[in-house]
């Protein structure tokens, strides 16, 4: 079968490099791919936000399934305008997209199915979400309502601060018309984890546990970023946990999304903090987290095309994925001064060396060729995935890969995993 494979990140390279593993696929593309793409498909110069391009080109090339990687397609409604042409697409239709789309609208929902999350109120003018900050005050976390590429949550804990966040969001419009909105929510104590799941309406099957680590710097400092590193299994969510978080959070959301008229099918992740082992969801996205997707498809021991297909045909039902027992971690390497602004063009010497090693896979994200040499080309440039018997030796054998990658201004955190080695 031919499949496409929609975006550019860190994410959709580890979806190319599973995909290209099912002895099913006879063609693959990614459109528009990166440099690590294209060693498994062949790449297609259309951007993930041209609709009208990419469904033209799945018809043309009669693709038989698209798999869309990103969240701002899936928002467009991309899987609508698929649907609407005959052609097969993997991920959830604009209306149920709307639960990463808007988090006015994902936190209405979850309070209307009683599922477990921070108290919150949703401000459209500066003014009155000034005289509720005062009323509150700190520590508070204000999230721009629409999509801001994962820095659109901003945690305060100085009134100061939180009145500045307010200003550049809604009045200065840093993320544009996604701050039109915003969401005043109560800060909540305790650890981040993530929770993901297939559905197909009806059905679920969730996924191995992850952690991402979401602060640019160490020890959960500085601001949000798209994600700074990730690591599989999450010691945090033990077996019963995991139970109650499918029982009392995934599951309902699935129902509640169903009974209210728009069936999810894709991929739900949710994100949870977890205080003295109660969950609470402080985020909902539409499609696998970057960077939890590659450590999770690196732990995948399942041909994934056929869990897709179950999504697309409603017959996920009876069907498991095996796993690999083995830990994952993702170090993602960045330049200096993302999630600001940054310098792009610069050459990525080490990947050879990195590669050659034991258990290490290098997934690509904001990367290009360019006359012969691989360069960087945006904020979150590698994600360097390597396993190991545990977690300790995952993190040992993926810094050590990292260490024989350099482009200029390279960085990256030097703790991820860190927490899961406190924990029994």
């Amino acid at each position: 079968m031919k499949v496409l494979v929609i975006g550019s990140g860190g994410r959709e390279h580890a979806l190319v490099w599973k995909i290209a593993q099912s002895p099913l696929v006879s063609k693959l593309y990614a459109a528009p791919g990166n440099a690590g793409t294209a060693g498994l498909a062949e790449n297609v110069n259309i951007k993930a936000e041209d609709l009208e391009g990419l469904v033209n080109f799945a018809e043309r090339e009669k693709i038989d399934l698209t798999v869309v990687g990103p969240e701002i397609p899936l928002v467009l409604g991309i899987v609508d305008r698929f649907q609407e042409r005959g052609l097969k697409i993997f991920g959830p239709d604009r209306k149920a997209a709307m639960i990463e789309g808007s988090k006015a609208f994902a936190k209405a929902f979850l309070e209307r199915h009683g599922i477990p999350t921070a108290a919150y109120e949703v401000f459209t003018e500066p003014d009155k979400a000034y005289q509720y900050l005062e009323k509150v005050g700190v520590p508070i976390v204000i999230k721009a309502d629409g999509l801001a590429a994962g820095k659109g949550a901003i945690v305060c804990h100085e009134i100061d601060e939180a009145r500045k966040a307010i200003r550049t969001v809604m009045e200065e419009k840093i993320f544009g018309q996604s701050g039109e909105k915003i969401v005043i929510e109560e800060y909540l104590k305790g650890e981040e984890a993530s929770f993901l799941a297939f559905s197909d309406g009806r059905s679920i099957i969730p996924l191995v546990t992850s952690q991402d680590h979401k602060q640019i710097f160490d020890d959960d400092q500085g601001p949000n970023t798209g994600g700074m590193g990730a690591y599989s299994p999450a010691p945090l969510i033990d077996d019963q946990l995991y139970q109650r978080i499918v029982d009392g959070i995934i599951t309902p959301i699935i129902e509640g999304m169903s009974a209210e008229g728009y069936p999810y099918k894709g991929v739900l992740y949710v994100g949870l903090i977890i205080a003295n082992g109660n969950p609470k969801v402080i985020e909902c996205n539409a499609r696998l987290g970057d960077p939890e997707a590659q450590p999770i498809l690196a732990r995948m021991e399942s041909d994934l095309l056929p869990i897709l297909e179950g999504v697309l045909e409603g017959t996920l039902a009876g069907m498991t994925i095996r796993w690999k027992e083995e830990a994952a971690v993702c170090v993602v390497m960045a330049p200096k001064g993302y999630p600001g602004s940054y310098e792009v063009g610069k050459e990525i010497s080490g990947l050879d060396k990195a590669e050659a090693l034991d258990n290490i896979i290098v997934f690509h994200a904001g990367t290009a060729r360019k006359e012969g040499k691989i360069v960087t080309t945006g904020g979150r440039v590698l994600g360097v995935t390597g396993l190991g018997s545990t977690i300790s030796q995952a993190i040992e054998s993926t810094y050590e890969a990292v260490r024989n990658i350099s482009f200029e201004g390279a960085y990256y955190r030097t703790d991820i995993g860190r927490k899961a080695l406190t924990k029994p």
